[in-house]
């Protein structure tokens, strides 16, 4: 039997020396990055605080293909970021990512939140069978360079 493309997919924690290829994965998925505040410093000081970085490598290339990052506030699970590169979409990775982060919530005994956009209806629907429920009585708004405020 010839291996195919999963046999070269491997799931595991973030490793500091992934920073470089998680933020060009972040970038080519508009997940977020450098501009959002996603720095090496943030991302280490999330996973000293409860949190997980799950990435997806394909072996063959040496190359973060997936990621799932889940924060922790001392309430709740925030899991951001699931995203996989264009070329390794429609294998399942997404579904992967999202079982194994709900996993990680699941073994901490904590609620779990999300956010999508509306117009990733793919995602939506995943979350949907997967137990997630939408909170529909919420707008979020954000301060992402706390200089700018207007007091």
């Amino acid at each position: 039997m010839h291996p195919t493309l999963m046999d070269y997919l491997q799931m595991r924690g973030y490793q500091a020396q992934d920073y470089d290829q998680v933020m060009d994965l972040w970038m080519a998925t508009g997940l977020g990055g450098r501009n959002r505040g996603d720095d090496r410093q943030i991302i280490e000081h999330s996973l000293e605080l409860g949190g997980r970085l799950i990435v997806v490598e394909d072996t063959r290339e040496q190359q973060i293909v997936g990621t799932s990052w889940m924060t922790f506030d001392g309430r709740r699970i925030h899991l951001h970021h699931i995203g996989v590169l264009p070329e390794y979409r429609n294998l399942g990775l997404g579904k992967w990512l999202t079982r194994e982060s709900l996993r990680f919530a699941q073994s901490k005994g904590y609620q779990i939140k999300l956010e999508v956009r509306e117009d990733n209806t793919h995602a939506i629907e995943l979350y949907k069978k997967m137990g997630f429920n939408r909170l529909g009585d919420y707008d979020i708004y954000i301060v992402r360079d706390v200089n700018d405020l207007k007091l």
